[in-house]
């Protein structure tokens, strides 16, 4: 703390010891070394609320930095959420709008064409096997 050598010590409890007196010295060196106490609890006391400022400086700026972060996400987000929105609200007023004016699917006539071909297609076979033409086998595709 201070720059005082051991000589330079001496020197003082020297002239302590005159002025002082050898009756009074004991009790004003107790009463120095409190006081030294209590300014080296004092200054470290300071300290620690100084490091505790900085820390709390510290994690105030770094909980503004997550806060705009959070915003920046939940923004992009919702405007991600409000496009997809927009493009599904989009595609259902088509499919509404097309569903009026596309005609309806007769199912009933496809299948009906589709079994008319598989009984060509079974007659085909069998005359094939009534003559004797022997057909390549094809693995089944669909």
């Amino acid at each position: 703390m201070f720059d005082i050598g051991f000589s330079e010590m001496v020197v003082l409890a020297v002239v302590a010891l005159v002025v002082l007196g050898p009756e009074r010295l004991p009790k004003v060196a107790k009463q120095a070394g409190a006081w030294m106490g209590k300014l080296r609890r004092y200054v470290d006391d300071v300290k620690s609320d100084i490091n505790r400022q900085m820390e709390l400086t510290e994690l105030r700026n770094l909980k503004s930095q997550l806060t705009d972060a959070a915003k920046d996400i939940e923004s992009s987000i919702s405007s991600t959420v409000s496009d997809v929105q927009s493009s599904f609200d989009d595609v259902q007023k088509s499919l509404e709008g097309s569903a009026d004016t596309a005609p309806k699917t007769d199912w009933d006539k496809i299948y009906a064409t589709r079994r008319a071909r598989e009984r060509i297609k079974d007659r085909r076979i069998e005359r094939e096997k009534e003559l004797g033409i022997k057909r390549p086998k094809r693995p089944f595709h669909r």
